[in-house]
């Protein structure tokens, strides 16, 4: 479930990190692309394009698929989503800002995501800086694997797989 006091603290920032960036690329502010942004940060798990247009459409907005694939990409490269790619060809998505770093562990047969996060990683990243002299501002780590439990497993594959 979304914290609500979280969300009211985060969507003023997001907001207007979001509108900066579309000024500074000469890009219209849209009430089509506010109202997206807005739908991602209330959704409290990883989603897709269509989770976004069904949400936004269930709720009486105009908007077309077009228009959250262009947003999704805006909102991309200006850090306050993240893309993933968990196995299968649709792209999937979180909100990114003010969310701490994370990694997955992906089940290959029901599709299923643990999102875990570990400080061992955050130790290994700074090690890699310093052996390398590099600045690391992003990773993705997902392990892949299947369940154990395999009736569990069955069942989650008898619905359908949303990441």
């Amino acid at each position: 479930m979304v914290d609500s006091d979280h969300i009211h603290e985060t969507l003023p920032l997001v907001r207007e990190i979001f509108r900066s960036y579309l000024k500074e690329r000469n890009q219209r502010q849209t009430p089509e692309r506010m109202v997206i942004l807005d739908e991602i940060y209330f959704i409290d798990r990883h989603f897709d394009a269509d989770d976004i247009y069904d949400a936004v459409k269930g709720r009486g907005e105009r908007v077309s698929r077009a228009t959250v694939y262009n947003t999704l990409d805006l909102l991309q490269e200006c850090g306050l989503v993240q893309k993933h790619q968990f196995g299968s060809s649709q792209s999937h998505y979180e909100r990114s800002f003010a969310y701490q770093q994370h990694d997955h562990l992906i089940c290959e047969n029901c599709g299923v995501v643990v999102e875990f996060c570990d400080p061992r990683i955050l130790e290994i990243q700074r090690m890699l800086e310093s052996i390398h002299d590099m600045q690391i501002r992003d990773h993705s780590l997902h392990f892949k694997g299947t369940c154990r439990d395999e009736k569990a497993c069955k069942d989650r594959q008898t619905v359908q797989r949303k990441y």
